[in-house]
């Protein structure tokens, strides 16, 4: 996939597509055309300059799970080594090998460092993080374990090493090899086996019910763990029904409704569908893929990924903002703090509500995650264990306008209940579901799925990024009743949001809690 925001100074972009023959005028020229001009010249930020390439991609969670699990790997393999040789040594003291680091045991882990490096580099050289069948990770693998090990053998024997010790480094690069894969080996099978975390998975409209784009929907339907889901096509000339959804022109609207993440464009030769979908896509910041073969082009390798034995090539990659990563950072070291120094007053306040009122101490409820995907959200409960089933009766009542409920006085609230939320003390649970990744520290409040159901197209577009404890509606508008005045806020953050304006917000929101302005 392209990175549409990478900065490339002095140079050309890569190019998408690469022509064959020639085809003047063509619709294969046009489309390469558009997948060039189309791409996003945003200034990339200091992060993205310092970050590394593949997490910038789409394919970037991928990436860094097999890296970090063959680094982990090696090393083991590596401390293995080191542990059989303590006693090889003392029964073999003959055999020079077995003392190989005998003298400096700490030096093992950089060697074992080392030596995942090289084989991660070589791994990235050869495509080996790219995904693709069986067989070809394993000429990948080979070849990057092989090369790896040769330069650290020729690094050693530089150093005066013995032959013995070159053979040993032979063997750990073997061992190596049989580890990393038999651990790919091992996650295609379990892939196969289940289902695609929910949150891994990208929604994905076919602009185009033709032959190629059936091909991709019954391969991703057949493959559940393949890491897509198909919502269905969009055709101008078919008719509706046998998973034809729309026409074109409503990709935006279905692509909103759908939480769609990418379009697959499988329309033969046409140009001006092509380019209402790069132009709808960039708007709506989606991931576009064509399948190249059909306008007569050979894709570019490095640029190309296969779906069902379709080769599909990228012309526009919405990038990992690298802040994200910085940001998740954030709240993992946030809320795991948070929880260890609160501890107490949570045991506390858990003693309290049971002492108060009956019912549980916390209350779990489904509310609208990223993409409307639900989860439950924790919180201290605060008002009577039936307030749910009372929550309809209560509604002629709401004092916010559009699809959320909230009124003065609530009845379902208990005593401790009002104390807690003044000071938000209730809110405090869900630095678990920040652990979790569910939320973030800041962010969209979450709002319950019966709210959900009331939205507007336009008001989906708060549901793009995770939902957050605080947000810049609590600290900018709490008690403004406008349902409206909250979208225009959760949307403004979105477009501008930066770390700083993160942290802005937590502080304005600590201030908040100790003044009790909560309701």
């Amino acid at each position: 996939m392209i990175p549409a925001e990478l900065p490339f100074r002095g140079r050309k972009p890569p190019q998408p597509l690469r022509q064959v023959r020639s085809t003047t005028g063509s619709a294969a020229s046009k489309l390469a055309a558009i997948g060039v001009d189309g791409l996003d010249r945003t200034r990339a930020s200091g992060l993205a300059l310092l970050w590394p390439l593949p997490l910038l991609k789409r394919t970037g969670r991928r990436w860094a799970r097999a890296t970090a699990a063959d680094f982990a790997l090696v090393a083991l393999n590596w401390l293995l080594l080191g542990a059989l040789l303590v006693p090889l040594r003392t029964l073999f003291p003959q055999i020079h090998v077995f003392a190989y680091d005998s003298g400096a045991p700490a030096s093992l882990l950089g060697i074992a460092l080392l030596h995942a490096a090289l084989i991660s580099l070589m791994g990235c050289v050869e495509g080996l993080y790219d995904g693709g069948d069986l067989p070809r990770q394993a000429r990948a693998l080979g070849k990057s374990v092989l090369w790896a090990t040769g330069l650290l053998s020729v690094a050693y024997g530089l150093q005066s090493a013995t032959w013995a010790t070159i053979v040993l480094f032979c063997g750990v690069g073997a061992l190596n090899f049989g580890a990393l894969w038999a651990w790919r080996w091992q996650s295609e099978k379990r892939q196969k086996r289940t289902v695609q975390v929910a949150h891994d998975v990208r929604h994905v409209l076919i602009v185009g019910a033709g032959a190629g784009g059936r091909r991709v929907a019954a391969y991703v339907n057949e493959h559940r763990g393949a890491g897509r889901s198909i919502c269905g096509f969009l055709d101008d000339e078919k008719p509706l029904g046998d998973e034809v959804i729309g026409r074109v022109s409503d990709l935006a609207r279905l692509a909103r409704t759908g939480f769609v993440d990418e379009v697959i464009l499988a329309a033969p030769h046409d140009r001006k569908v092509a380019e209402q979908v790069l132009r709808e896509a960039q708007r709506m910041r989606l991931n576009v893929g064509i399948i190249p073969e059909l306008y007569g082009c050979m894709p570019v390798e490095d640029e190309m990924e296969h779906v069902g034995g379709v080769p599909l090539i990228c012309l526009r990659s919405e990038p990992l903002p690298a802040g994200l990563g910085l940001k998740r950072l954030v709240d993992i070291v946030g809320a795991g703090l948070a929880l260890l120094s609160l501890s107490p007053l949570l045991a506390a306040i858990s003693l309290l509500i049971k002492l108060d009122s009956p019912g549980p101490v916390f209350y779990r409820a489904l509310r609208a995650g990223r993409k409307g995907r639900p989860f439950r959200c924790c919180k201290f409960r605060t008002m009577v264990s039936d307030a749910d089933s009372l929550k309809e009766r209560l509604r002629k009542n709401n004092q916010r306008t559009g699809p959320f409920f909230k009124i003065a006085n609530d009845p379902r609230i208990t005593r401790l209940g009002r104390f807690l939320r003044r000071y938000s003390l209730d809110e405090f649970p869900q630095f678990w579901n920040v652990l979790q990744g569910a939320m973030s520290l800041v962010g969209p409040r979450p709002h319950p799925l019966d709210d959900l159901a009331g939205y507007e197209v336009g008001h989906l577009a708060r549901l793009d990024v995770t939902p957050g404890m605080t947000g810049l509606w609590q600290v900018t508008a709490r008690r403004d009743p406008s349902f409206e005045r909250g979208m225009e806020l959760d949307r403004e953050y979105i477009r501008t949001w930066s770390l700083g304006a993160d942290l802005r917000i937590l502080l304005k929101t600590f201030r908040a809690v100790l003044q009790g302005s909560g309701d």
